[in-house]
């Protein structure tokens, strides 16, 4: 057993969400310390009480930068990461321009582990503790993202995409291929370690319902797995849907049909929601994915966070690598500030740190696990340099509180704000 850590800083956590009260801030905890042993969070106080709690514990002094839950990341695209930033499509062309000829190479085991480990390093050094990623058709895909993950000790979340239509020749599988395969996976890797499998049909306009069906009873035979898919992205893609679903009533009931509506479903994107979808999302208290990154550099519209917190929906925050711009989920947080100012609705950096942490947490019903620090939570934490660049140190020197030092780092932040990274308990960036 070892003797553990004591970071000294300003230690962020939450009480609370921050979008239930009337001043977001409340939802929030400050402490100065935290004791990290055997990987998991005893407990946050003063030094003198951590120092107390853990007597032989190393310390490791953060003083001026602010300590928080390591970034949780919803829904990427790991196999994208080397087509991040291709220039000028919308979310169709884009897939057949780009993500799909990337996405034939992920057969090649040795080209899978090289994009999973520059991925989860690249993620890293964003402060990015736990991501939720679509693979490819490829099991070999999956099976490299969970062994690059299991040998950093990280706690992920991944699954096969699924497609049986409307694909390229070679990024094709089958009704009964998908179902076999993702079974096979989900025996080999689901609850080992700290990896989790996802069910992933990638969205309705590429799998037929039969295989929609598949998924549905596959799921239901496992319901202890996520399940991810698409939702609204774009206007055109709504259209799409509804030519090849005419009997649907919109586009969620293509998945609720065959049983992929569920309290364990994530759905990327769902900008363009109907009153219905609404409803029946937040009454099976499903997860919405708000990719704001991606949703701008695509063109696909305007997120509604406000209106849909206000109804009680269920909501995670994500950076959509590759269709999202970047690996940073500081980027991320800015992007989703940037929409709610265009939406009339600005949020406080309290919700924003919020939504990266505990509420994707919450998404991936991991709240208790990750995304926050407190007792018994697992060790996943970024620490924040708030002064990285002198563009930034010269608005937080001004700041009267903690949100004001910690939101030009949101806005204008990047991989030097990332002072270090600590997974299942061990620093990990090296800095």
């Amino acid at each position: 057993m070892g003797t553990g850590f004591i970071l000294k800083g300003q230690i962020l956590a939450f009480s609370a969400s921050p979008f239930a009260g009337e001043r977001p801030e409340d939802a929030a905890l400050l402490q100065e310390a935290v004791a990290v042993k055997d990987g998991k969070i005893e407990d946050t106080g003063t030094l003198t009480e951590m120092q107390a709690l853990l007597p032989e514990a190393a310390l490791v002094d953060y003083t001026g930068k602010l300590i928080l839950a390591g970034f949780v990341d919803a829904h990427v695209h790991y196999p994208q990461t080397a087509i991040i930033a291709s220039w000028g499509k919308r979310l169709i062309d884009w897939l057949n321009s780009y993500t799909f000829p990337e996405e034939m190479r992920f057969g090649d085991r040795g080209y899978a582990d090289e994009i999973a480990s520059r991925y989860l390093d690249l993620t890293a050094a964003h402060g990015t503790t736990t991501v939720c990623s679509y693979c490819t058709i490829h099991p070999e895909s999956v099976d490299a993202f969970f062994t690059a993950a299991q040998a950093r000790g990280q706690r992920v979340v991944a699954g096969k995409t699924c497609m049986d239509r409307n694909a390229p020749d070679g990024l094709r599988d089958t009704a009964q291929s998908a179902y076999d395969d993702s079974e096979a996976l989900i025996a080999r890797w689901h609850g080992v370690d700290r990896l989790e499998y996802a069910i992933t049909p990638r969205f309705s306009p590429t799998s037929t319902p039969e295989q929609l069906e598949a998924m549905g009873a596959l799921w239901a035979k496992h319901p202890e797995c996520l399940m991810q898919t698409h939702l609204s992205e774009q206007t055109d893609e709504i259209e799409w849907v509804k030519s090849l679903f005419p009997q649907a009533r919109d586009y969620l009931d293509t998945y609720e049909e065959f049983g992929l509506l569920g309290a364990k479903g994530l759905y990327g994107h769902a900008i363009h929601l109907e009153e219905r979808e609404r409803h029946r999302l937040r009454d099976y208290g499903a997860a919405l994915i708000h990719c704001p990154t991606s949703n701008t550099f695509i063109g696909s519209g305007l997120f509604d966070m406000a209106g849909l917190m206000a109804e009680g929906q269920r909501i995670g925050l994500a950076s959509d690598t590759g269709g999202g711009s970047s690996f940073s989920m500081l980027r991320t947080m800015a992007a989703a500030y940037e929409i709610g100012q265009l939406r009339g609705t600005p949020l406080h950096a309290a919700q924003l740190l919020w939504l990266a942490t505990q509420g994707s947490a919450t998404a991936l019903r991991m709240e208790g696990r990750i995304g926050n620090i407190a007792s018994g939570m697992e060790a996943d934490l970024v620490v924040l340099d708030l002064a990285s660049t002198p563009a930034i140190a010269q608005r937080s020197g001004q700041a009267e509180d903690v949100w004001e030092a910690v939101f030009p780092t949101i806005m204008m932040g990047d991989d030097r704000a990332i002072a270090e990274v600590w997974i299942g308990g061990k620093p990990v960036t090296g800095r």
